[in-house]
């Protein structure tokens, strides 16, 4: 894949289906009663690893593309798995599967492919067993692949050290099996499409300011979902369409809920002026079309409560505060280190190799803009986030930009190539 400088950016994208909510719609359905149909579903590698997880614990998943069909079997349907349960590249599935796991009354074997095999498991091992589930990693190293025995669940209160929805949601799933209320609290308010999606199916759960609380034993009933556009996947077009002058991008249909949509006023403190158009409700969650107009970019401090609502564009922004004005700190960011890949090495790594002036730190990086970029070949790490960041830093630099391997833009974002092109004119 070769990337070159690109001209102005014009037209009408639709990115796919939010993969977060994409994930909660196919385990939400399978542990509800009845049918559960899904519009928008990402076909991604990292949901497709969702329904193959759950299917092998005998749930009936109908995948027709435009529409999925769950049939659940309510909280006490699943089946002992046929086989291991491979997530595959997806800490969503790892993660938020052994909470529902937890609370089955068979034993679970979880792996996935080698950078799950990386990522830290004991922060949701910790809290799970405290509740009464019990853990093996196969290697000692609470990481995939690792056995779940599930038992009989008792509801805690859980300070989560991290603000990780991962972390919240499998432990409220967890909470449905328990005796009693169990509930989470973290440092910030991570993304809550958990809360919102499980309240539509019929659970008893509340939140106030960064606590949840969810009572056991609720009658989860299908529900059709509509799932809005993946903010995340919108990032790049919103990045590309600010950086490269002379253009203006509509964004369709993307959500745009306050818990995640950090990306949004990342760019409004660079300096970005973006139009909400058309918002409305869409299956519990706020939805809008968002246009896009190229401009001169600043430099911000990326910190704190923001950080939970943007983890996953950070690679996207720091591109963008290597085009903008000043100096631009990020921090509070440690989380990065243990996504797919190190995103603060990987990020840092490839903005220097393209000319930026970046310095990494524990919780994140500074960025020193306003040096011209130009291309290379970008070490991916097969990290989506970093394929597609760089791909939109590729647009706006001198010269020619290659990726070691760009495949890995299949678990998020298969089209992403392809919607990018329709937009240079």
């Amino acid at each position: 894949m070769q990337i070159t400088k690109t001209n102005a950016l014009h037209g009408t994208v639709r990115v796919p289906g939010d993969k977060s909510i994409s994930h909660r719609a196919i385990m939400f359905g399978a542990i509800s009663h009845g049918l559960t149909e899904v519009t928008g579903f990402l076909q991604g590698a990292d949901c497709l690893s969702t329904i193959s997880c759950f299917q092998k614990m005998g749930i009936e998943i109908r995948n027709e593309k435009k529409k999925v069909m769950i049939y659940g079997k309510g909280l006490h349907g699943l089946s002992a798995p046929s086989s291991i349960l491979d997530a595959g590249n997806s800490g969503t599935t790892t993660r938020l599967i052994s909470g529902i796991l937890a609370g089955q009354s068979f034993e679970s074997i979880i792996t996935g492919d080698a950078s799950i095999q990386k990522r830290p498991m004991g922060r949701i091992f910790t809290p799970l067993s405290l509740m009464g589930a019990a853990f093996f990693s196969h290697h000692n190293n609470n990481c995939a692949p690792f056995t779940i025995t599930g038992g009989s669940l008792k509801g805690i209160h859980y300070d989560s050290p991290v603000a990780s929805a991962q972390v919240k949601s499998s432990i409220l799933l967890a909470g449905l099996y328990a005796d009693g209320k169990t509930s989470v609290t973290e440092p910030y308010l991570s993304r809550n499409h958990t809360e919102l999606m499980l309240k539509g199916f019929g659970a008893d759960i509340t939140s106030e300011n960064t606590t949840a609380v969810i009572c056991p034993e609720p009658k989860l009933t299908g529900q059709k979902i509509q799932v809005p556009g993946d903010i995340s996947s919108a990032a790049y077009f919103i990045a590309a369409g600010l950086m490269i002058p002379g253009s203006e991008i509509l964004i369709e249909n993307a959500g745009i809920n306050p818990t995640r949509n950090g990306i949004l006023t990342a760019a409004k403190r660079m300096g970005a002026d973006i139009s909400y158009l058309n918002q409305r409700t869409v299956s519990g969650e706020p939805v809008a079309d968002l246009l896009i107009t190229s401009c001169s970019l600043k430099a911000a401090e990326i910190s704190g409560d923001l950080i939970p609502a943007l983890i996953d564009e950070i690679p996207v922004i720091a591109v963008m505060a290597a085009f903008a004005d000043g100096t631009t700190v990020i921090k509070d960011a440690q989380e990065l280190k243990v996504k797919e890949s190190d995103r603060i090495a990987a990020v840092t790594e490839n903005l220097k190799a393209m000319g930026a002036d970046v310095t990494p730190t524990d919780d994140g990086m500074i960025i020193r803009g306003g040096k011209p970029l130009c291309g290379t070949k970008i070490n991916t790490y097969m990290d989506h986030r970093i394929a597609m960041a760089f791909a939109v830093a590729g647009m706006a630099a001198e010269g020619t930009t290659t990726f070691s391997d760009a495949s890995c833009i299949d678990i998020s974002y298969p089209e992403f190539f392809k919607d990018m092109a329709s937009l240079v004119r």
